[in-house]
């Protein structure tokens, strides 16, 4: 109650709440800094027991696995098929299964990642999405940790934080491959 008494007092000055909001969130932040200087902002998703990061620029949109899936005869068996995306039809492939790692598991938290590409409309099914993470350029890694889903050639770098390694996959370098892009059994 004194909190929202303080910010009352200052009212009549708008500048000043700002600052003192400014303040508190800082303080609520423990001490821990804003991201300084350049910054990279990718979204984070799991892969069996692995974590990765896309670049933001590289996917459209998150969504729930579709209800109904038409099945594409003679495809692959990572393609599970094509959905109604508003209107346009969009391939979901399973990224586990084209990597070699087993079939990705319908749960409540598998989501399709719509990548934004112009020419190759595609949803990746992956085991969960995690949401955004902003690394600072200082916090770029020279080289991608190994991965136990063989997906290297995939890898376009990585981030460390915290004794973390986050590795990052290039979705257009992945859409674009040629193993890729040979979808018929």
């Amino acid at each position: 109650m004194a909190l929202q008494n303080d910010l009352r007092a200052l009212r009549d000055r708008p500048y000043e709440i700002l600052q003192e909001l400014e303040r508190r969130g800082r303080a609520a932040a423990g001490g821990r800094r804003a991201v300084e200087g350049a910054e990279w902002v990718g979204v984070a998703f799991r892969l069996g027991q692995e974590f990765f990061l896309v670049p933001r620029d590289e996917m459209r949109e998150v969504m729930a696995m579709p209800p109904k899936l038409t099945r594409i005869p003679g495809a692959r068996p990572w393609i599970l098929g094509l959905c109604n995306l508003r209107g346009q039809l969009l391939p979901v492939v399973d990224l586990r299964q084209f990597l070699g790692s087993g079939v990705t598991p319908a749960t409540r938290a598998a989501r399709v990642l719509v990548v934004n590409h112009r020419e190759i409309p595609v949803g990746l099914l992956v085991d969960e999405v995690i949401g955004f993470r902003r690394f600072a350029e200082a916090e770029r890694a020279t080289s991608a940790p190994p991965t136990l889903i063989r997906c290297e050639q995939f890898l376009i770098g990585s981030f460390r934080r915290s004794g973390e390694s986050w590795p990052v996959i290039g979705l257009r370098k992945l859409i674009e491959h040629p193993s890729f892009l040979q979808a018929s059994a």
